[in-house]
Parts: C-alpha cells; sequence; structure tokens
C-alpha cells in the first residue's frame, strides 16, 4: 500500500515536485506530464509507478504538485497534459483556458471524505451536528469560542483545541464552505497545517483537541485517533466516514468528488492516451490502496467511454459546489 507517511511516498512527492519544475512544455514523445492538486497525487503517482512498470514503452510519466489552483494555471496555458483536480474547474480558469484555445476533458477518479477527528480519550463529542462544527470554526468564534461547554449544553467546561488545513489547501477551501457556508471563512486562531500527519499528531496528543483532514490520513491511523460521527442537522442520523456511507450519498456534506482534467489535443498523444485509459481500468483499485473512496465500476467506465469519445467540457458550473453525491456527479458526467 502506497502509505502517505512514509519515507516512499515522500520521496515520490518530492521527486514529483522536482520534476513538475524541471521539466519542458507538452508534446514530448514518450513524456505525459501531470501537475496539480496534493491530494489527488497520491491516486495519479501510484497509476503512474503502475503504468510504467506495466508497459514495454519508455513512456515517462511526471507528477508535479503545484495544487488545484497552480495546476490549472498550468494546463491552460498548455504546460501540461493533465491537470489533478479536488474540486472541479473554475470559471476564471475555464476563461483562461479558452483563451489559450485548451479544450478538456474532464474525468472523476475517486471521492474524499472530509473525517473530523478526535482523541479516543474524549467520550462527549462522538457525534456532532454542522451547525457545531461551525460555531468552532466560523471567523466570529476567534478569541471568544474557547471551551467544549460552549458548543453544546453537558459538554465538559474543557479548552477547546483545534487544528485544520492551512489556508492554502483545497482541504481548507472545501471545509469552510460546506461548513461556514463560504470558502476560505474561517477563525485564525488554530493550529494550520499543510501536512495531514501533524494534525494527527496533534489530536492523539490531547484529549481536548479536535481537527480534521481526508480520509485516508484517518484510516491509516484509527490506533491513535476517531472518527466523529456527523449530523446535518438535530433532526438527521448519525453518520461515519466510510465507503458504503460516500457511495450511498449519506456522509454529507463533507464527501467530495476529485478528478483528472485532460488537454484536449494531449489526448491524440499516445503515450497519453494509453495513460489515461490504464487509469481509467486501475483507478479504483489503485484509489482504495492509496486510502481514498473507489467510484462505482460503472463510473469509470463511463469516465473511460467519454474519453475515448474525446468528450470536451465540465459537468459544473464554475461555482464552488457542496454535497454533490456519486450519483449525481454520474448523471451529470453522462450528460455534460
Amino acid at each position: 500500500m502506497y502509505k502517505h507517511n512514509s519515507p516512499r511516498f515522500k520521496m515520490t512527492v518530492m521527486a514529483g515536485v522536482l520534476a513538475g519544475a524541471l521539466l519542458a512544455p507538452v508534446a514530448h514523445a514518450g513524456l505525459v506530464k501531470v501537475d496539480g492538486s496534493s491530494t489527488v497525487f497520491p491516486i495519479t503517482e501510484a497509476v503512474a509507478e503502475e503504468f510504467q512498470k506495466s508497459v514495454k514503452s519508455k513512456t515517462k510519466v511526471t507528477v508535479g504538485i503545484s495544487g488545484t489552483g497552480g495546476g490549472f494555471k498550468k494546463f491552460c496555458r498548455g504546460e501540461t497534459d493533465i491537470s489533478d483536480a479536488s474540486r472541479p474547474i473554475l470559471k476564471k480558469e475555464m476563461e483562461d483556458c479558452k483563451k489559450a484555445g485548451i479544450e478538456y476533458i474532464e474525468l472523476p477518479v475517486a471521492f474524499d471524505a472530509l473525517t473530523v477527528i478526535i482523541n479516543p480519550k474524549n467520550t462527549w463529542a462522538g457525534e456532532l451536528t454542522v451547525a457545531e462544527l461551525k460555531k468552532m470554526y466560523e471567523p466570529s468564534a476567534q478569541g471568544k469560542v474557547n471551551n467544549w461547554n460552549q458548543i453544546r449544553a453537558g459538554f465538559p467546561n474543557a479548552p477547546l483545541k483545534l487544528a485544520g488545513a492551512g489556508a492554502d489547501s483545497g482541504t481548507f477551501d472545501y471545509f469552510t464552505e460546506a461548513v461556514v457556508g463560504k470558502a476560505k471563512s474561517s477563525r485564525g486562531d488554530y493550529m494550520a497545517t499543510e501536512d495531514d500527519n501533524v494534525t494527527i499528531q496533534f489530536v492523539s496528543r490531547d484529549p481536548n483537541a479536535i481537527g480534521y483532514l481526508g480520509l485516508a490520513y484517518y484510516v491509516e491511523n484509527k490506533d491513535k485517533v476517531k472518527a466523529v460521527g456527523i449530523k446535518v442537522d438535530d433532526k438527521s442520523p448519525t453518520v461515519l466516514p466510510s465507503l458504503e456511507t460516500v457511495n450511498k450519498g449519506t456522509y454529507q456534506p463533507l464527501s467530495r468528488p476529485i478528478f483528472i482534467y485532460i488537454n484536449r489535443k494531449s489526448a491524440d498523444n499516445p503515450e497519453v492516451a494509453a495513460f489515461v485509459e490504464y487509469y481509467m481500468k486501475h483507478g479504483a483499485k489503485l484509489s482504495k490502496e492509496v486510502g481514498y473512496v473507489d467510484l462505482p465500476a460503472k463510473a469509470y467506465t463511463m469516465a473511460l467511454d467519454n474519453f475515448k469519445r474525446r468528450k470536451t467540457g465540465t459537468a459544473f458550473g464554475g461555482e464552488a459546489e457542496v454535497g454533490v453525491s456519486v450519483e449525481e456527479l454520474l448523471q451529470r458526467e453522462g450528460k455534460h
């Protein structure tokens, strides 16, 4: 399994970053250039590794990390063949690509379930509502909401120790959009980090700590932290993050689809086409191996068909969206 916190993973991250920074633009024979989201990176890197082992050609796949936004900037300048994205393409990025004459094929590759975690010694917050999470993280809470008993009557009079993603993270964007109601809207007095392993350490060492991160990091650290069940509101059932609840669409609003975007012209390159087809055929298995939620088999079949037909455009409207289910994703991708 490809561990996010393993030396091997860290080495491949660095190799991907250096390769993305040093290699020349698109259209080199035998080279497939990918850049973008650090969230999608583990899947694409795993696929690239297996693809390069499986083919006898000299195709080289380089996977860089410049973030979803940074990846789209390069992609819309024609510098990459494929862009990893932890959210759909936004209007400004769509406009930039259009100006540059870049058409793209959008393919969903997996789902990520953002997971709220607490210390195993925390006996009171095994389930929380979205409104309670908002009460913790919204901007107006800064300097004012500092104790657990301010979140719910009956919670202990104990310090509330918050952790979470850094402001440059796509996870930060999605969590604040889903919980607070506006992307990047958050209190600033919490332990912010781009490294989810730091969040794990912070929460595992303090019984009063709480944080959020991608499902894969929770799955790897179940012995150190525990997941919080999420309720949309007081009347809703409590739902824990899992493969089943994400696929059923019941883990809301903290599950999100993640994507790759392929330059339409690059798709006619035999090496790029072979890599994307390999990705769609093996993406489910490798998504699970790196700790993400694989899509139903029909999603990968449909995505492969969309790619072979060179179906361009996006199933989204260029705006940030929260709560898109697997079923809805399939319906959208089937129509656009």
